[in-house]
């Protein structure tokens, strides 16, 4: 969700199954009053949901924007979907921010990664 220079670049480790997760893939539009705010907002409200595991994000040079949030399981991925204050930035994203955006949501059931040392 956040841009974030200068920090290591790493993705979330793999959990252990199932877990779920949320693709939300966006095109801003040009009007970006309030983006940065409300985003980092968003970042620190989203952590404070019980089951939520963290996040990816990645923006391209041409402006598509994915973002990956992993939560523990279902009734997580719903409160954080039902919540008051990110409903109200929802509303603002439709209405202001984006131009376009899909949403995925889908059970892991299968995780594994890698590091080199």
């Amino acid at each position: 969700m956040s841009d974030h220079p200068g920090q290591p670049v790493a993705p979330i480790e793999a959990f252990e199954p199932p877990y779920y997760v949320a693709v939300f893939t966006t095109v801003r539009s040009p009007e970006q009053d309030g983006y940065r705010e409300t985003n980092a907002r968003m970042e620190e409200l989203v952590r404070e949901v019980p089951g939520y595991l963290g996040m990816d994000h990645a923006q391209t040079p041409g402006g598509l924007g994915i973002t990956v949030g992993y939560f523990r399981d279902a009734d997580a991925l719903t409160r954080w979907r039902t919540d008051a204050e990110h409903r109200a930035a929802q509303r603002r994203g439709r209405d202001q921010w984006y131009q376009s955006y899909t949403l995925h949501v889908a059970k892991v059931e299968r995780s594994h990664g890698f590091s080199r040392p």
